[in-house]
């Protein structure tokens, strides 16, 4: 006979063949299977459990009956897979392996194998069957990845218990000693099949079993704990599992059919046998499960690949091994207090997260940046420092869930990685409403809070297209968290958006904008799609609501990054002309509205004018380090609204230099070489004892890692770099090239350099959008010089990974530029940043 034989299933009621019993399945079983299965009292791993031994008592008898009819002996009845854990669901199929010791008269064998499958097909139960030696069942673990993950379940049924021991020990040890190569091979399987399947987290028709964090998932997470060469994060998982397996179980009972998808028409219903309230709530229940198998198997995944790659081995993984990264145990630096260590970002060792509550935000911002994965442990650490950050938040952990939401495609698995700690519902409890929350919408691909975390990843890509990236990223966090509450989500959002900003220390100002963008999230696409444009009252209508050019250029960016994020349905260019179309006409009707955001050169303060003329009466430079309060400006609480408390924000540097070719380049260069973060800055051209004008530089500044640098070294290295001795980009180049040998750049949307026509009367005002970057104020500085321009004023601000900057210049002969000629200027700059 052949070594195995395997079907997926044999027909109910078959005729005889001369082979198959002639009598039909035993009499008691399926009416205490049917009993069993109709007790309202048993349910869950109880119920399972009970149908396993049911069953298992059945098939021994069966074994035992036939086997000594036929005078037959060496022989084992193995349970394997889903059956062989002791997990059978209402129309589970059984997965069977007959064993013998291969001394059996192989007609005998068959004969026997035949008694023990026909009952079972006249049950109407679905069997994956086979007969094998010990030696048979070993060879084909070898040969098929499928067989050796059954065989690590098997359980011992009836007959020699010695054959089952023998294949059971042979198939922990063969797996274990094959997994660096099986490993992979299993992971690609999971991958092939998520892609086919889908995420089930984000389904509205799931497939319980097969999709990612699936019941399959949760099984290849058993093999590689078997594996002895990883292990999956404990907490939750077994639980998760077990409610995905109490899903699958009421699908059976009410649908009468052996199926793992979740169909709309059947969700009531199962919610209803699951006692729960409504199929929403049996969807969130089952995506937060999924949830939590999906974030252990990457966790684990990873693992996986760490071991291997210590191993020195090469696996062909797809997405395991995650790119290049710094030299194996080589910890390389990200932000202060965070590392990268294995292609991962922790907390260095010196970090101290029980007394910096911004840390957790901080690593979380420098992993997306840099497009690592969040370290489990850090995170965990983070967590139970149990230290909660300040109402309202401090400017620096503002700024870093911005760079965190900023960061693009890379911004995603390090929220999820954060939530699935449950570090975001202690950061927003509002999202607590939104958490897993079902969209009943096939235009909607995710559920609400994966496509607000979605909506700020495409916003990300269109932070070019606005003057506040801070704002606009935000609101796309926030934009739909209304859906947690009755009535109207843009309604009810409004509210809670106005008192999340808030919380995160937005001004006034600021907060009332973000309040009017989730407020009016819908506006455009809406009206754009249901209104006659050339009617004047629509346009008016649109205008009243947004109030202002600059909210309604957020408007813009965040309605389509909303319709991007929804689905491929959701956007096309025909609505993206309309919107379009709308926004212009709009614009056309606020154009007359001063513009009061975008200033000018400002009044100097006492400091600065002292250090001018200091300045001028030394010949060189002067620098200051002052740490000291921000007061929050007008374009952030607004010309009648009272200013916030003010609050630390770090260190404010003022550097006083006669005028001269070249200053705004040298400073810039010579901050960058000395690792410090620009946040904000200023530059004014001062006469103040009418013997030339002095150029005043206010920074504010932070260490990227490490302490901050002596004001003498600073003010050293100036004059090196104004009198040519130090070369700026040459060196600012050397460090670029070391950076990006271990680092992973996030890919960012290209630089935007843009004439702002009619922002001032003296000057001709040009703007700057473009990724934070190392010496990127230096390259921009370099870039004005060449056109041979001067800045009379400059106003610098870094808003998260976005630097916004806004340059005030004029010609040789003091007037603004004409507009070919200030198109020119801003076309050289942005090569200069491409």
């Amino acid at each position: 006979m052949t070594d195995s034989v395997e079907d997926t299933a044999g027909p109910a009621g078959a005729q005889s063949t001369g082979n198959e019993p002639a009598t039909a399945p035993e009499g008691g079983y399926p009416a205490a299977r049917l009993r069993l299965l109709q007790d309202e009292t048993s349910t869950g791993p109880d119920r399972r459990a009970a149908l396993a031994r049911l069953t298992d008592d059945w098939l021994a008898g069966l074994l035992a009956r036939h086997g000594t009819a036929a005078g037959l002996s060496g022989t084992a009845l193995v349970a394997v897979g889903g059956y062989g854990r002791g997990e059978l669901s209402p129309r589970s199929d059984l997965d069977l392996l007959l064993l013998h010791d291969g001394r059996a008269d192989a007609g005998a064998l068959a004969a026997l194998a035949d008694r023990l499958w026909y009952p079972v097909w006249d049950l109407g139960l679905a069997l994956d069957h086979s007969v094998r030696t010990p030696a048979q069942a070993r060879k084909a673990a070898r040969e098929d990845l499928k067989v050796q993950l059954g065989l690590l379940d098997a359980r011992h049924l009836a007959g020699d218990p010695d054959l089952t021991a023998t294949v059971r020990t042979a198939a922990y040890a063969d797996w274990r000693e094959s997994a660096p190569k099986r490993l992979p091979e299993l992971h690609d399987l999971c991958q092939e099949r998520a892609e086919r399947q889908g995420e089930l987290q984000y389904l509205l028709e799931p497939d319980l079993k097969e999709a990612r964090g699936g019941l399959r998932d949760a099984t290849a997470l058993r093999a590689v704990a078997a594996s002895w060469l990883a292990d999956a994060p404990r907490g939750g998982l077994e639980a998760a599992r077990t409610r995905l397996l109490d899903a699958r179980d009421a699908l059976h009972l009410t649908t009468g059919r052996a199926t793992d998808r979740l169909s709309l028409q059947d969700q009531d219903q199962v919610a209803t046998a699951l006692g729960m309230l409504d199929a929403d709530a049996l969807l969130r229940q089952t995506y937060e499960s999924a949830r939590t198998i999906s974030y252990a198997a990457d966790v684990t995944w990873r693992e996986v690949g760490r071991v291997l790659r210590a191993r020195s081995l090469k696996p062909t993984l797809r997405g395991l091994l995650h790119g290049r990264t710094a030299g194996k145990g080589e910890r390389s630096p990200l932000a202060e207090g965070v590392v990268e260590l294995d292609g991962e970002a922790v907390l260095a060792r010196t970090a101290r997260p029980e007394r910096d509550p911004v840390l957790v935000l901080r690593a979380a911002a420098a992993a997306a940046q840099a497009g690592l994965p969040l370290a489990t442990h850090s995170i965990r650490r983070c967590a139970t420092a149990n230290r909660p950050l300040p109402v309202p938040w401090p400017a620096e952990a503002r700024e870093q869930l911005v760079t965190l939401l900023g960061a693009g495609t890379p911004t995603v698995p390090v929220w999820e990685a954060l939530e699935a700690e449950g570090i975001i519902p202690r950061l927003l409890p509002d999202w607590e409403r939104v958490r897993c929350r079902p969209q009943r919408n096939p235009v909607h691909t995710w559920t609400v809070d994966r496509h607000l975390v979605e909506t700020a990843v495409r916003a990300a890509a269109l932070t070019r297209r606005v003057h506040r990236p801070d704002l606009l990223l935000v609101a796309a966090l926030l934009h739909d968290i209304g859906k947690g509450w009755p009535g109207d989500h843009s309604v009810a959002g409004e509210t809670i958006a106005r008192d999340v900003a808030a919380r995160l220390g937005f001004g006034a100002r600021d907060t009332t904008v973000i309040a009017t963008l989730v407020r009016h999230h819908l506006l455009l696409i809406e009206t754009a799609t249901r209104r006659d444009l050339d009617d004047p009252a629509t346009v008016g209508a649109v205008a009243e609501a947004v109030g202002s050019t600059r909210t309604l250029e957020l408007l813009h960016a965040l309605t389509e990054a909303d319709a991007l994020a929804t689905g491929p349905a959701a956007w096309s260019a025909w609505r993206g002309g309309l919107v379009a179309d709308l926004v212009k006409r709009v614009a056309a009707r606020l154009a007359g509205e001063p513009d009061t955001e975008l200033r000018g050169a400002g009044e100097p303060t006492a400091e600065q004018e002292r250090l001018a003329i200091e300045a001028r009466r030394t010949g060189g430079p002067v620098l200051a380090l002052h740490t000291r309060a921000e007061a929050p400006t007008e374009a952030d609480t607004g010309p009648e609204t009272p200013a916030p408390a003010q609050e630390p924000v770090g260190v404010e540097l003022l550097i006083a230099v006669p005028d001269q070719p070249g200053v705004l380049p040298a400073a810039a260069g010579v901050l960058a070489l000395h690792r410090l973060t620009v946040r904000a800055a200023d530059l004014l051209l001062l006469d103040p004892i009418d013997e030339g004008p002095v150029l005043v530089l206010s920074w504010r500044v932070a260490a990227e890692y490490g302490s901050l640098p002596q004001a003498d070294r600073l003010r050293a290295d100036l004059l090196r770099a104004l009198d040519g001795t130090l070369d700026i980009p040459a060196r600012l180049a050397e460090r670029e090239r070391a950076y990006a040998r271990r680092s992973r750049a996030v890919l960012a949307p290209p630089p935007r350099v843009t004439v702002a026509t009619g922002s001032s009367d003296t000057a001709t005002v040009i703007e700057v959008r473009a990724q934070d970057a190392h010496g990127l104020l230096h390259r921009i500085g370099r870039a004005l010089e060449a056109a041979g321009v001067a800045v009379r004023s400059a106003h610098i601000s870094t808003l998260g990974a976005n630097a916004v900057d806004a340059f005030y210049v004029t010609g040789a002969d003091g007037a603004p530029l004409a507009d070919a000629a200030a198109h020119e200027v801003a076309a050289a700059v942005e090569r200069a940043l491409q």
